[in-house]
């Protein structure tokens, strides 16, 4: 093994010692590269090592690289689709679509469970914040679920795993950071959103078909409850009114980025007012919701830009060091074709995925071993969506699913953690199963891009 390979392994060593110990990831990506960066400059100049690595070139740039990072516009976009969601979440717009289904679907076999996938995927679509929409779906479906005898595992694994299609579902923030880091204009922010948007009803609707075929398969899985209220006509009303503004919202972001009319930052302006709209119009909105969704805003965007900019550190001096080319090789060295080494990445992806967050695997891993398959000509688009499907099951995925520490926030106090890691299993198996299909089938991730934008 030579001092590159060494070197690599050493930075990425130390970086998972340090999450291990509990150091915050962006000071652990930041300090890794600064160490690292001293000792290549310390190999060279006193041992003469055989490196490239110069510190003006990689160190001294990162004054430009930062900049260029906050001045990029399409990352005005992070902050507006996050206020969005926030204040979506603080509108009632969820708790009323949610009363409004049980009253239509609550009679039926799993009824309240379907109820929780429908509005997960219309609350995926309108605020693409994970946390947000996991904590919500509990609130309102684990009390009502255990109330009509539902297995536990079954009720709290639905509310857990619909909440993480926010991340998939147009509009997300993974996306945008994803087409950031991909960087070729055949990923665009557009084009992605477009590839996710039949995977992520995919994964939905298997999410339902589950549901139905659980609880028809094995009755006091998900029991009809015995009492509810009669269907009418004034129930349909209120649905359809209840379904209206999210749909709308979704329509006004998505339809202005798909027809050409809005860029995608403009279009996060557009659903940041939209939100602020509704939360007046639902007289939810005053100075106490206002401050707070700009303070959870402004945490959780500074959040990810330190996340960014302890990665942009860490990947200079990682290329520095030669890192693009160990990875380079290592990559292109396995004894499998194309498809082989795409389900390698897709594996190790996975497997990082029980210790690392959807951020520094998209802001570290995802730029290193891009431009390795796109050389192979893999599809862009296609393995972009494969990454992103991938990346979703870190939520559910223990030690360090955030999506479960979400639900256990909120559970009653007779689901246990037992219960929680037993009811996202199924779903996680469902994730994989939609990625094999979205693997084997490219079309389900391209065809849309390539109507509405052109291509092969």
């Amino acid at each position: 093994m030579g001092l590159e390979e060494t070197l690599v392994i050493a930075m990425f060593a130390s970086f998972m010692g340090l999450l291990l110990l509990g150091f915050p990831v962006a000071w652990a990506l930041a300090g890794v590269g600064l160490l690292f960066a001293v000792i290549g400059s310390v190999l060279i100049q006193y041992f003469d090592a055989d490196l490239w690595f110069t510190w003006a070139g990689t160190i001294g740039v990162l004054d430009a690289r930062i900049y260029g990072i906050v001045a990029n516009e399409l990352m005005v976009a992070l902050p507006l689709f996050i206020f969005m969601g926030i204040m979506l979440d603080r509108s009632g717009i969820a708790e009323k679509l949610m009363h409004s289904l049980v009253r239509v679907l609550g009679p039926l076999r799993g009824g309240y469970a379907i109820t929780v996938v429908v509005v997960g995927i219309l609350l995926a679509a309108s605020t693409g914040i994970v946390g947000a929409s996991v904590v919500l779906l509990g609130m309102l479906s684990l009390g009502p679920m255990m109330q009509a005898q539902y297995n536990k595992p079954l009720a709290v694994g639905t509310a857990c795993s619909v909440g993480t299609l926010g991340i998939l579902v147009p509009p997300s923030i993974m996306l945008v950071l994803m087409a950031d880091r991909l960087g070729t204009s055949e990923a665009s922010v557009g084009k992605l959103f477009m590839g996710a948007l039949i995977p992520g009803l995919m994964l939905g609707a298997m999410y339902i078909l589950y549901i139905v075929i659980a609880s028809w398969l094995k009755k006091d899985l998900a029991p009809a409850p015995k009492h509810h209220d009669r269907l009418d006509g004034r129930a349909v009303w209120d649905l359809f009114l209840s379904v209206v503004p999210p749909l709308a919202l979704i329509i006004a972001v998505l339809g202005s980025i798909f027809f050409g009319i809005a860029t995608t930052t403009e279009a996060s302006g557009v659903g940041a007012a939209g939100a602020l709209l509704m939360a007046l119009l639902s007289r939810r909105l005053n100075m106490t919701v206002l401050k707070d969704a700009l303070y959870q805003t402004s945490r959780t965007t500074a959040f990810i830009f330190g996340i960014f900019i302890g990665a942009t550190v860490f990947a200079a001096v990682l290329r520095g060091l030669g890192g693009d080319d160990v990875i380079r090789a290592a990559i292109t060295g396995l004894p499998f074709g194309t498809t082989g080494i795409l389900l390698t990445i897709l594996l190790v992806t996975f497997l990082l995925g029980f210790f690392l967050d959807w951020v520094e695997i998209t802001l570290i891993i995802l730029p290193l071993v891009a431009p390795v398959v796109f050389s192979l000509g893999v599809e862009p688009v296609w393995f972009a969506i494969l990454f992103a499907l991938c990346l979703q099951t870190s939520f559910l995925t223990p030690p360090v699913g955030f999506a479960l520490f979400y639900i256990k926030g909120v559970c009653p106090p007779e689901i246990t953690t037992r219960h929680i890691y037993l009811g996202v299993l199924p779903f996680i198996a469902l994730q994989l199963l939609g990625l094999a299909l979205v693997f084997w089938f490219e079309p389900l991730a391209t065809w849309l891009p390539n109507e509405i934008y052109g291509g092969p």
